[in-house]
């Protein structure tokens, strides 16, 4: 164990020289980092939220809209094919988390029921036979149709998935660095924006569903019969998204093209007038349904609508085709963006309600770092107080030296994953550096018991790391899968400090032994002791 071998002298010195290169960016400040030369690492560590500040929302997934919004869409459906099977019917509605009619033939009743289990009976997934919707008749020739809890259940938690899949798309194309989102209870998202110092924006984005439509409008309607509410089956009224633009518009409920279809959307300027735009791409399905409307309607108004709020209703001066677009309207540069981000992450299954809102100040991140680099500086100084005491300045000072190689290595290790440095993660630094010397006084004694035993100084050296790396590797190994199981079951702060403490297991084995081992040998080989200095 105690030979000097090339390969451990060059592992040692690789590990000190790279864990310094990636520390250095986070001791130097921004504009020497970027005077570096281009092979010269650049990345430092992100700091959290708690430590540079920025926003937090916890936001509720409104189920109970999603399943409002699944009846809505059944309702058409029993119209559809109920017309479709010449069946009459009245009283068709959403009353009692269902949906009600009633037949008129009686004789028919038996035939509308079939008819509609063809058309909306879905399996369940994971029951056999099970189907989402139920269709029973009641008294009075009556039909009643429901979701099955399950189905219900079901639908609620991917609509939470997806939620939580596109917020985290919507965030990431902000540029906004490790962001922290995580599912909370049954239907919750946590969101933590570390930098990001306007939380209403950061609302805006995130509130809107973004189910971006292109529906025709229905101009055989007279305004009048819009006021009175007498509207075809198949029409609904929507206002601008800027009242200003004009009144409601009487509208198709019939989707032409949805945001699903889009492959790209990005913000622009109009080369004429000069005002901010976006600029959208469809897929091969989206530009041959645009190109159809476009080319049967010439002359007709469709209106561009985003969360059930019309953004634009141009008239169609020709076919378009190619499969692009661009959607005009009252648009700045910052909200041409923030659209464009919208359109690119996808559409919300249903509506973000804000529960809570924090805002952390810069302020506030500057003095939990100021804090937490106190509280490192005072402990490593009583670690080092307490190694040099107990086994002087030489096996004391190699101890230390394996110390700030150890820290080293966690925060450049850290830094070229990308990890976010918390201030938990600053405590589990801390309490990593203080374990790390453990191994160290596992050697030592050892090595002490060796030497009343009558082994020569050589013999009691290499038993020192022989037989104590035993149980350096037991006591790490259990402290690695307890980091592990934090890791993977907690969240936030948490699994910041699971994280640093992970690393710091890993480099700690290596610095306490080998790193260790290589200054002993190194100064047994240049001075040839009588003694150990801690016999």
């Amino acid at each position: 164990m105690m030979n000097l071998s090339r390969w451990k002298v060059s592992l040692v010195v690789i590990a000190t020289v790279l864990g310094l290169l990636f520390t250095l960016p986070n001791l130097l400040p921004k504009s020497a980092v970027a005077a570096l030369p281009g092979f010269m690492p650049k990345q430092g560590l992100n700091l959290g939220l708690d430590l540079q500040g920025g926003s937090s929302l916890l936001l509720e997934v409104d189920t109970g809209a999603l399943m409002t919004e699944r009846l809505t869409n059944m309702v058409e459906d029993v119209r559809t094919t109920l017309r479709n099977e010449q069946i009459d019917f009245t009283d068709l509605g959403q009353a009692g988390g269902g949906i009600n009619l009633r037949i008129t033939d009686p004789a028919k009743l038996t035939q509308a029921q079939n008819a509609l289990r063809r058309t909306l009976s879905t399996p369940l997934a994971g029951a056999q036979g099970g189907q989402e919707v139920t269709i029973s008749g009641a008294p009075d020739q009556r039909i009643r149709i429901a979701f099955v809890p399950e189905a219900f259940d079901a639908e609620s938690a991917r609509a939470v998935e997806q939620s939580i899949e596109i917020v985290r798309r919507r965030i990431d194309q902000l540029g906004t660095k490790e962001p922290d989102i995580a599912r909370q209870g049954k239907n919750r998202i946590f969101i933590q924006v570390p930098g990001e110092s306007n939380p209403e924006r950061l609302k805006s984005l995130l509130g809107q569903t973004a189910k971006l439509t292109f529906q025709m409008v229905d101009d055989s309607v007279s305004p009048a019969e819009v006021a009175a509410g007498r509207l075809p089956p198949g029409d609904e009224v929507l206002p601008y998204a800027t009242p200003a633009d004009g009144a409601p518009l009487l509208v198709k409920r019939r989707f032409v093209v949805t945001g699903e279809m889009l492959t790209g959307a990005s913000p622009g300027f109009d080369q004429q007038t000069g005002r901010a735009e976006v600029n959208l791409r469809f897929n091969g399905m989206g530009a041959t349904r645009f190109g159809d409307v476009t080319t049967n309607n010439v002359g007709k108004r469709f209106a561009i609508v985003l969360d059930k709020k019309i953004i634009s209703a141009p008239v169609i001066q020709g076919p378009i085709q190619g499969g692009s677009g661009r959607i005009t309207g009252n648009f700045t540069p910052e909200s041409a963006n923030d659209f464009a981000v919208l359109l690119r992450a996808g559409a919300l299954p249903t509506r973000l309600i804000v529960e809570e809102q924090r805002t952390v100040g810069a302020e506030l991140g500057a003095d939990a770092v100021r804090a937490g680099g106190l509280s490192a500086v005072v402990g490593i100084g009583a670690v080092a107080v307490f190694m040099i005491g107990i086994y002087g300045f030489l096996f004391g000072g190699i101890s230390l030296i394996g110390l700030v190689v150890n820290g080293l290595m966690i925060v450049g290790i850290m830094s070229v994953t990308g990890a976010t440095l918390t201030l938990p993660g600053i405590a589990g630094l801390i309490l990593t550096l203080a374990v790390a010397v453990d191994a160290n006084v596992l050697i030592y004694e050892r090595m002490r018991d060796e030497l009343r035993a009558g082994r020569s100084l050589i013999s009691a050296m290499d038993a020192g790391f022989s037989r104590a790396f035993g149980t350096i590797m037991d006591a790490n190994i259990t402290h690695l899968l307890s980091a592990l199981i934090l890791f993977q079951f907690g969240s936030g702060p948490v699994k910041g400090f699971a994280w640093t403490l992970s690393i710091g297991v890993l480099t700690t084995v290596f610095s306490a032994v080998l790193v260790t081992q290589v200054l002993l040998a190194w100064w047994f080989r240049a001075t040839r002791p009588k003694t150990l200095p801690i016999a």
